[in-house]
This record gives C-alpha cells, structure tokens and sequence, in this order.
C-alpha cells in the first residue's frame, strides 16, 4: 500500500483505523481484547476478517461501531474524520453501519417505524410516505422478504435467515459508507446464503467499503473479497487474497499459531 493510502484522511480511503486497542472490563480490573490493529479499507473495497472463536473479531466489530461496553485506545476514520469520540448514533449517521451476529427483537416497534426512522436519520431528512413505501418494497423484493413483514414487529418471532436478510436489507437503504456485517452468514441455509449475498454485493459500489466477519469461506465464494484477514489473540496476523482463505478452509488455524505467538513475544 502507497504512503499516501496508509494517511487514513486520504480521500481514498473510506475507513482506517490506527494503533486501536480495545479493553474491556473483567471484574475489578481491565482486560484488553483487540492489541494495537492497524486497517485500511479503500473506497470500493470488500475486506474479509477471519479468525477462531475468542480471537476478538467481533469485539472488533462493536468497537468501531463504539459499543458501551469497550474502551478504546487508537484512532477511527470514517470518511477521513475522526470518529472515536462520536457515540454509536452518530457514526451511523455519518455512514457507518453494524449487522449483528444475534439481531434483537423489539416488541412494539414495527419494522416500517424502525426503517423510516432510520432513513430519516441517516439522510437528515424526513421520507415521503409513497416514496418510502417504493424504496422499501423494492429493497423486500430484493431480499426475498414477504412485504406482510412491513407490519411486524423488528425481529420478533423472525427466523435466524429472515433477521438476517432483514439487516441487509437495511444496509441497501441506507447506503452506508462503511459497513461492518458480523458473521452474517451465521444460522443460513443455502437458499438464504445466497440472498443475503447477493443483497450485499448489490449494496456494494464504487464509493464504499465493507469489512465482512466471517468462520467459512462459503459466503466469501459469493462475496468475493479484495483483501482476506487473519485476526488470531487480538491482532491481525496475516493479510492476503482468496488463496488465503482456501489455506484456511484446507489447514485450519494451528499453522498460523506459531506466527502468532512469534508476533506476541516481538511486542513483549
């Protein structure tokens, strides 16, 4: 990467983050999760991130997003601006966007309330009623989602693939600058896999980024990333293209243990 691109106010750039660590607290005391990650994501650019279990990815994730219940160290870009001391809304309202691994359900807020309100935010401006009504009926017809559930209340009684298409959905209408999906791949069969990435694909474009947390390389068949991470104890340890994640899919992690405790004791 360019000296230039590595500047994360670069307009090139749609998301970096500098030195970041993330602690969280563990009793009395605090415990730090993520260990000095330096990322870089360009305009247009789809990034993979993966990693076992406990590794922090999705601590990561929420982080950025800036969950509550972490404290963070380094530096956040979005759209060269610093947004680390922005709360959560904000930074969703100035194009960053989080689909969770588990989507809560919210009893008495209906999916057609939820999405209005959250287009209104995101753009600063009321939504036409009819022109809302377009826009969401194509974004269902999109995802495969029977319009009934534009009367339902958000993820209440929803099956783990219909919570699912329901996020992406609402990444397709709020046209983020940056999106974060967690694991969305999680609890799909095959029929919705391939929805829910194509949902993404199409939500992708020349102007934004993405950063895709993922165990298995079949959603990434679908959604075919520029650049594959290795996130291992904390920290990226590898970086690479597809060949990556066929290594992965092939050798599982054990083989990158010793680079990863090889990168533990040089920062010791």
């Amino acid at each position: 990467m360019s000296d230039a691109l590595l500047n994360p106010a670069n307009p090139a750039n749609v998301f970096a983050c500098r030195n970041l660590h993330v602690f969280v607290k563990d009793g009395d005391q605090e415990k730090e999760i993520v260990r000095g990650v330096d990322l870089t994501v360009q305009r247009g650019q789809k990034h993979a991130l993966m990693g076992p279990n406990g590794s922090g990815k999705s601590t990561l994730a929420a982080a950025l997003m800036g969950h509550p219940s972490y404290r963070v160290e380094g530096e956040i870009w979005l759209n060269g601006e610093r947004v680390d001391a922005l709360e959560p809304h904000e930074r969703a309202r100035r194009g960053m966007f989080l689909s969770f691994q588990y989507p809560v359900a919210v009893p008495g807020v209906t999916v057609a309330n939820f999405l209005r309100a959250s287009l209104a935010a995101r753009r600063g401006t009321e939504i036409p009623v009819r022109a809302f009504r377009q826009e969401l009926n194509e974004a269902f017809a999109t995802m495969g989602i029977d319009p009934s559930f534009i009367t339902r209340y958000l993820n209440d009684g929803f099956s783990g693939g219909e919570k699912k298409k329901l996020e992406i959905l609402q990444m397709l209408l709020l046209k983020p600058a940056f999106s974060l999906l967690d694991e969305t791949d999680s609890g799909l069969d095959i029929d919705a896999l391939k929805v829910v990435s194509d949902g993404i694909n199409q939500a992708s474009g020349p102007d934004n980024g993405l950063l895709l947390v993922t165990h298995y390389q079949r959603i990434l068949n679908h959604v075919q990333p520029d650049v594959v991470h290795v996130f291992m104890s904390g920290r990226l340890v590898r970086t690479g293209g597809m060949e990556l994640v066929t290594a992965l899919e092939e050798r599982g992690y054990d083989w990158l243990t010793d680079e990863a405790a090889v990168a533990e004791g040089s920062r010791t």
